[in-house]
């Protein structure tokens, strides 16, 4: 069977002319492309190198010097960009490697040709054993801040792209560009060898270039005008980058009509986002993988292809679900990990007859495809494919803060978040530098976006850990609007100054009448388990007087609403349509609790719902009826952070059934889409007058609707412990 470096050449002696490899105003033909690496190899063998570190910014030169590896049999070790030096050494210490190779010019490095220069480390006798027939060895993102290298062979690598090129076949791009490190082996491996054994050019160039900085940085115009540019008809994309590409395809500012095929894997893909961007012209394809597994594990193709699903295993690969849900794998599986027990040079460590335990769980459908649902253990993956074991961070945070208390949370966000309890008289607004100085030491994907200082620890008694400690992650996750109602945001990173759209100025401007609803006493009140049966239906017969008012109100904004405006008119004619009827959902939820739906129709509403309603129709009729916008933004916002979360706290309390919760359980989801709608037409808004009668009315909104939320009656006790409170912060 012919090798990879054979495929290489037999792929060059077909086309020799045909262009193989692009960059900026640089062009290679699959004929200069191989004697390029030849030459490259040629030089590695004299200088007797058997293990290489490939480094540098996508460009040309890593190519070459990545193929002339293959040719030269040398063990090449891709060092990610995105490493820190820490995480760097480790991987040098760790390979033994004897030379970095650089894809870029720097003081020190020696020129070696075709663009590539070397750093020599010199021979490390004590280096880590490799399994026979080790080719390539890959360190994923790392989970940890010591990361594992994983060990391919030539044979298995060729095997992926084999099987990818029978799955892709049908779709021939014939124009691939690389926008993902070139160190990443999904984006080495089918974005560089399979387009090039297809007869495919590819374009490689610096990240910059194309919007990317690290491992989970990303300039959206930076990316949209690198692809509008050379219009490349396939990529492979991590969520956020798909997310992105859909939103500018959304916004007009992304031509699609030249794309043929784009791969998303790495991470959670959100079946809607995948629905979207088809919609728009982007055929995003899902697909599953790992590193021990050379990459792809499964893929969805056009004709073949279930949304929401990794898609169906590659040909050369044994898939299944055991009856612990664990995803098995078996038939290309690495050789081992760089320096495990058992493995060493000259020993074979493939066992390719046994199943890999990918520590992920999932099912097999009865048409083969599959489904991938999350990890058995508690890693986080964010929206750029990078797995990270929360409980590293963990410590790092609570050996730099001396905190009691550290959560990191972000599964499938852009970047992290934690929250912490701190010990007695250590102010929040001091974290600022030390946090900084921790982000600097963590490599770029594992930083934190922003640290949430609770005023109260995470307990026992609420759910929130186990008894030995631990913290119960999926709860936390789940009432996080909860607990951070009242905690104060640290942020380690100056945040970017960029043009501010009106949504973002919206929240800006509101955050501190915001807080007015947030603190509450029922809230906490309800973390506790202190709310009473009279607590909730004093609230739903309050939800009930203003929610009776809300298609009135639409109907009269669309009336009075200017021309100006005639697109969010269009967009209230949804509004009403969805929300109709909601008021009789409430009354449902009351006769449920025992009351009577009559008499809680005819109640007369708390003086502030009476106020806050009049206030609304006020402004529509005698001042600006945008303002009704601002009703929006409290009432949406404040059901997708604490409708569900509340809701599921009382009902555990109280022991009601789920036809008295059917208003929040309902709003809790159905206005997370509702407040996606609501900022994109906020964003949509530009004048002036209409933006600051939106923010005007919004913080009367809250002021009111939050005095609502003040008189809930509670339990008594409750009510001396919040008056404790409140007189404590004055």
């Amino acid at each position: 069977m012919a090798t990879l470096p054979e495929r290489l050449q037999a792929a060059a002696e077909a086309h020799p002319d045909r262009l193989a490899l692009v960059a900026g105003d640089r062009d290679f033909t699959y004929r200069q492309l191989l004697e390029s690496a030849e030459e490259l190899a040629a030089v590695l063998r004299q200088r007797g190198l058997q293990r290489i570190g490939l480094c540098g910014d996508n460009a040309p030169a890593w190519v070459v010097a990545d193929l002339a590896c293959l040719l030269a049999d040398v063990v090449c070790v891709p060092v990610p960009v995105f490493f820190s030096e820490a995480q760097t050494e480790h991987l040098v210490t760790t390979a033994g490697l004897q030379a970095l190779l650089w894809s870029d010019e720097a003081p020190g490095r020696e020129p070696l040709g075709e663009g590539a220069w070397i750093d020599r480390l010199g021979d490390n006798p004590a280096r880590a054993p490799l399994p026979s027939g080790t080719a390539k060895v890959t360190f994923t993102s790392g989970s940890t801040g010591t990361p594992k290298g994983v060990c391919l062979s030539q044979a298995q690598v060729l095997a992926t792209v084999d099987a990818l090129r029978e799955r892709l076949t049908p779709v021939g791009p014939a124009r691939h560009l690389c926008i993902l490190p070139l160190a990443t082996l999904l984006e080495n491996i089918a974005g560089v060898y399979l387009p090039l054994l297809m007869g495919a050019a590819v374009r490689v160039e610096p990240l910059a270039l194309v919007g990317l900085t690290g491992s989970s940085g990303v300039d959206p115009r930076g990316l949209i005008g690198a692809l509008n540019r050379w219009q490349p008809e396939s990529l492979i994309l991590v969520p956020e980058l798909a997310r992105l590409l859909v939103q500018a395809a959304d916004a007009g500012l992304l031509k699609t009509d030249h794309f043929r095929f784009l791969a998303v894997g790495g991470g959670k893909v959100a079946p809607d986002l995948l629905k979207r961007g088809r919609a728009l012209g982007l055929p995003l394809y899902e697909g599953y993988g790992l590193s021990e597994c050379g990459s792809v594990v499964a893929l969805n193709t056009p004709g073949d292809d279930r949304i929401g699903f990794g898609g169906r295993p590659l040909n050369h690969l044994n898939v299944r679900v055991d009856e612990r849900r664990h995803i098995l794998v078996r038939g290309n599986t690495h050789l081992g990990y760089l320096g495990e027990s058992g493995s060493a040079d000259g020993v074979s460590a493939e066992t390719q007859s046994e199943w890999l335990d990918t520590g992920d769980l999932g099912q097999l459908t009865g048409d083969g495809f599959l489904q991938v649902d999350g990890r058995s253990k508690n890693l986080l993956i964010t929206s750029f494919g990078r797995n990270i074991s929360p409980e590293w961070l963990e410590a790092e945070l609570v050996q730099a803060l001396g905190a009691r208390q550290a959560v990191v949370f972000g599964d499938g966000e852009p970047r992290l978040s934690a929250l912490v309890h701190l010990l007695p008289g250590q102010p929040a607004g001091k974290l600022e530098p030390v946090l900084h100085q921790l982000n600097q030491s963590l490599p770029d994907y594992a930083r934190l976006g922003v640290v949430y200082c609770l005023d109260q620890p995470l307990s026992v008694a609420a759910g929130y850990l186990t008894a030995n400690g631990r913290p119960v992650r999926n709860r936390i996750q789940s009432d996080l609007p909860v607990i951070m109602a009242g905690s104060h945001p640290v942020y380690p990173e100056p945040r970017e100054e960029a043009p501010m759209e009106f949504f973002d100025q919206l929240q800006a401007e509101v955050a501190e009448a915001r807080a007015h609803v947030t603190r509450a006493p029922v809230i906490q009140a309800v973390q506790q388990g202190q709310v009473s049966l009279e607590s909730y239906t004093w609230f739903l017969t309050q939800a009930f007087h203003h929610v009776k008012h809300t298609v009135p109100l639409m109907m009269a904004c669309g009336g009075r609403l200017p021309e100006r405006l005639e697109g969010v008119r269009k967009a209230l004619v949804e509004y009403i349509e969805e929300e109709y009827g909601h008021h009789e959902w409430i009354l449902d939820d009351l006769q449920a609790c025992g009351e009577d739906r009559e008499e809680r129709r005819a109640s007369k509403p708390d003086l502030s719902i009476e106020l806050m309603v009049a206030y609304l129709y006020h402004q529509i009729d005698r001042g600006n009826p945008a303002a009704f916008f601002g009703m929006v933004q409290v009432l949406e916002g404040t059901s997708i952070e604490l409708a569900t979360p509340l809701a599921r706290q009382i009902q555990a309390h109280l022991g009601l059934p789920d036809k008295a919760f059917s208003y929040l359980y309902s709003h809790g989801e159905l206005d997370q889409d509702h407040f996606k709608f609501f900022q994109d037409l906020m964003n949509g808004i530009t004048d002036p007058g209409d933006q600051q009668a939106i923010i005007d009315s919004a913080r009367v909104v809250y002021r009111l609707y939050g005095d609502m939320l003040h008189r809930i009656p509670l339990p008594a006790s409750t009510e001396q412990t919040s008056r404790e409170s409140d007189h404590a912060a004055a």
